[in-house]
Parts: C-alpha cells; sequence; structure tokens
C-alpha cells in the first residue's frame, strides 16, 4: 500500500539533530552504507549513526582524505568508491558482498553541485550520472546484500528538484547546460528513484525514501564562486554564513536522513519524500521552498527512469 505524500506530525522539525532523532534508538548490531559518509552532512551521518551502536562502511573517492576525516571514530570501514565511474561501483559491491554481509540501511548522501559542465563515462553528464547513475548502480548490485535484511534505501535529494523535471528529450544536456537546472533534474531523478524502488522492495520488505536535508554550507558548495553564494545571500564578502538565510548546521542537516533511515515511526511505510524530519506536503504551484513537486512522485515517470538508468548502466537487480 502507497503512503500519503503527507505530514504525520514527527514531533520533530528543522531544528532537530542527527543526535536527537536517535535519542533512545540501539543501533548495536546494525550495518549501514553511507555514500559521502566522510564529508558534510555524511560525516555528521556517519558520526550520529556510530554514536548510537551502529557499523557505519563509507565508500570514498577520496580515500586519504576520508581517512583523516573519519579518524577517531570507532566502528567505520572505509573502502574507495567513485560513483562517477560504473566499473568502481561494481568492484565495490562486489567486495562487499564478498564479505557475506547484510545491510541494513543505505544512505546515498554523496553528490555534486552546480559544477561546470563536466562530462563522465560515455560522455554522460556528470550531476546526473554521479547523483543517480552511480547511486542506480550501487543498490541494484548491492541488491543481495540488502534484501535479506529488509534494509531501508535513503537517497539524499534536494529542494533544487524545483528546478527542473527529467528533461527526456536531453537528459545528458548535450545542448544548452544549465549548472543549476541540471542540479535540478539530477535530484530528481534522487526522488522517482525511490518512488520506484519502494514500489519493487516493498512486498520484499525494503523500503525507500527521498528528502531535503536543508540547506547547509558544507563541501557540496566547491564548485560555486564565492561572488555567487554573496550574491545569493548565502554568505558574506569575507565568507560568513548570513543569519537570514536559514542555514542548518550540519548535526541539523544530518538529521532527516537518519530519521529517514532509522525511525520506527516510518515503519510500514515507504515511497515519499522527506524534509525537517517528517513527510512533506505535496509542493504548492509557485513555491519552491517546501515541499514536493508532483513530477517527481509520478509513478509513471518514475518507471520510466528506472528503465532508463537499467539501459543506460546494464544494471537491474528486478530484470
Amino acid at each position: 500500500m502507497s503512503t500519503a505524500q503527507h505530514k504525520i506530525g514527527s514531533g520533530f522539525d528543522a531544528h532537530s539533530t542527527a543526535d536527537d532523532v536517535l535519542a533512545g534508538i540501539d543501533l548495536t548490531g546494525k550495518l549501514a552504507i553511507v555514500t559521502g559518509g566522510y564529508s558534510g552532512l555524511g560525516l555528521e551521518t556517519t558520526r550520529a549513526l556510530t554514536k548510537a551502536g551502529a557499523r557505519v562502511v563509507v565508500p570514498a573517492r577520496r580515500p586519504d582524505t576520508a581517512w583523516k576525516a573519519l579518524a577517531g571514530l570507532a566502528g567505520v570501514e572505509l573502502d574507495e568508491l567513485d560513483l562517477g565511474d560504473l566499473e568502481s561501483v561494481r568492484a565495490f559491491a562486489e567486495r562487499f558482498l564478498d564479505s557475506g554481509r547484510t545491510v541494513d540501511f543505505v544512505i546515498d548522501s554523496a553528490g555534486i553541485m552546480a559544477c561546470p559542465e563536466t562530462r563522465v563515462g560515455p560522455g554522460w553528464e556528470a550531476q546526473f550520472a554521479t547523483n543517480h547513475l552511480g547511486h542506480f548502480a550501487l543498490v541494484n548490485r548491492l541488491w543481495p546484500a540488502i534484501e535479506p535484511g529488509g534494509a531501508r534505501v535513503v537517497s539524499v535529494s534536494s529542494r533544487a528538484h524545483h528546478f527542473s523535471g527529467m528533461r527526456w528529450d536531453d537528459v545528458h544536456w548535450r545542448t544548452g547546460y544549465d549548472k543549476w537546472q541540471a542540479y535540478g533534474q539530477a535530484k530528481t531523478a534522487n526522488v522517482l528513484f525511490a518512488v520506484h524502488l519502494d514500489r519493487l522492495g516493498a512486498e520484499r520488505g525494503v523500503r525507500a525514501f527521498s528528502l531535503h536535508p536543508g540547506g547547509i554550507l558544507t563541501p557540496l558548495q566547491r564548485h560555486l564562486p564565492k561572488a555567487e553564494m554573496v550574491e545569493r545571500g548565502w554568505i558574506d564578502e569575507q565568507g560568513n554564513p548570513l543569519n537570514p538565510s536559514g542555514f542548518k548546521s550540519p548535526e541539523q542537516g544530518a538529521a532527516t536522513q537518519v530519521w529517514a533511515a532509522t525511525s520506527p515511526q516510518l515503519a510500514g511505510m515507504g515511497g515519499v519524500y522527506l524534509e525537517d524530519c517528517d513527510i512533506a506536503e505535496p509542493a504548492v504551484d509557485g513555491d519552491q521552498s517546501s515541499g514536493v513537486r508532483a513530477w517527481a512522485t509520478d509513478p509513471e515517470q518514475a518507471e520510466r527512469l528506472w528503465t532508463l538508468s537499467a539501459e543506460l548502466t546494464g544494471v537491474n537487480a528486478f530484470a
């Protein structure tokens, strides 16, 4: 049965932290895979999960950087993974499956944002390829470890999905590249991925969620010129965050993905988009400040994207 895209009154809000939503939850014996789990929101997610007793596998494109960031954290394993390289995705998944373990939570937190036009693999647009296709291939390849434990799969999207639906006639932006609309399409794809994965996995006990973590200043902004962030009102000329911009702390930003992965309040639910540690409401036309756009939760578009992604990556656990 599908879950209604409406708030459930979780008792948490935009100010809640990852530690807040994990209060009273013992994750001892649980295993999580957190992509990007060594930087920004991913690092805070890793810290919170391990603090609650979970063991966390962190696949990293920059292992040396990851080791430094994760120093001192108990219960963490590090492996190598480049989401923009399908061979790297295959190799990581095979190494994990060879360990014979099952996974309880997969949190697809890694991503790139508003980068200059970049091509990876067979000429794919980098944001769509890294943020969506890499995670699509990863989850499908890890399915033998995901299904047995009835894992939750969490796809970290963004309010930026409001910027663009799927450009079915040109998903790789061969013409007219716009870095923000390309990011928006990739974030829409993250939501659609969770919609269809939940549809496929629910009867097997696997549920999927997508979410907007909130606005947070992290290394995700690495591709943005300082002048652009000043113009947007995110920081001042000295690089300091501006309070009126409404940014969350990393601890608050990690809360919704941790809640999605672990909360007993979401038992039996799935396929919905979350924000501020609750199920989000459908977006109101003309308002990009909250909610989820209909194009990101359309089951027909979700199935179409799944089919396209399987064709592009050559991977489909449900074929």
